[in-house]
């Protein structure tokens, strides 16, 4: 009989305590006085997508990764080394050496109108044209058909250090300025990647015109000199094959 008693005070106990816990926690929930409201919202679970997109964040790079790869790729890309005189392709390695680029320069023209010396602007299309990978000798070839062997006499002027035309639409139309010569050099260099390739400069982009081109062509490229013609200067029916028709006099010298 006294152990009857005792199970019944403890399962009253038991209730009491229970009963006790369910309104404290209504009354936590109900009428706490700091409440606006007389209920509080339960947190949402997160959807299906929240914890997808949070799982597949914890295999996401870094911003370290991201920028070491994007420099790596740029610093990596690869060149195809021109072996003949007959490739006409923009992309490529030098065949003429910039001795014999300076001799050509200097053999049509003994007083060119530059800033710095014929090494010296030679050096430069070497160093910018073989950093992007455009080949540097055609691209000097070029340089000196839009300027006249460095004499000029069109809208463009010496002091714009622009080597190839950017920007000038004739009737007087000067321009692109550069502050520069090397800034020119890299200008022109970076304007025949913009047609060449759709790979970004592997330096800060100074030509002014260079977003204007890759917005147009998208994913096409040029993959050749004469693939200019029309484009770069018009009507220039053979702009191409003129440039390529210095460059092999370069060669010989």
């Amino acid at each position: 009989m006294k152990l009857f008693k005792i199970k019944r005070l403890l399962a009253a106990a038991v209730l009491g305590a229970f009963a006790m816990s369910i309104t404290m926690t209504a009354d936590a929930r109900i009428h706490d006085p700091k409440m606006e409201s007389k209920s509080v919202e339960r947190k949402s679970l997160p959807t299906l997508r929240e914890r997808v997109s949070e799982t597949m964040s914890t295999f996401e790079p870094s911003e370290y990764e991201k920028n070491f790869n994007a420099f790596y790729e740029q610093e990596n890309f690869s060149v195809p080394r021109t072996v003949s005189i007959s490739d006409s392709s923009i992309i490529g390695t030098p065949m003429a050496t910039q001795q014999q680029c300076v001799k050509y320069l200097l053999r049509n023209n003994p007083n060119p109108n530059l800033k710095v010396s014929p090494e010296e602007i030679v050096a430069y299309y070497y160093e910018e044209g073989s950093r992007e990978g455009i080949r540097p000798d055609v691209a000097f070839a070029q340089a000196l058909k839009e300027t006249g062997f460095f004499r000029y006499g069109g809208d463009v002027i010496p002091e714009q250090n622009n080597y190839c035309g950017l920007g000038t639409t004739g009737g007087g139309v000067k321009g692109e300025f550069f502050a520069t010569p090397q800034l020119g050099v890299r200008a022109h260099i970076q304007h025949l990647l913009a047609y060449s390739s759709t790979r970004r400069p592997t330096m800060p982009v100074v030509d002014p015109r260079y977003g204007l081109v890759r917005q147009a062509y998208g994913s096409r490229t040029l993959g050749n000199w004469q693939d200019l013609n029309g484009r770069w200067a018009v009507p220039g029916r053979y702009y191409g094959q003129e440039i390529l028709s210095m460059f092999k006099d370069i060669l010989i010298q």
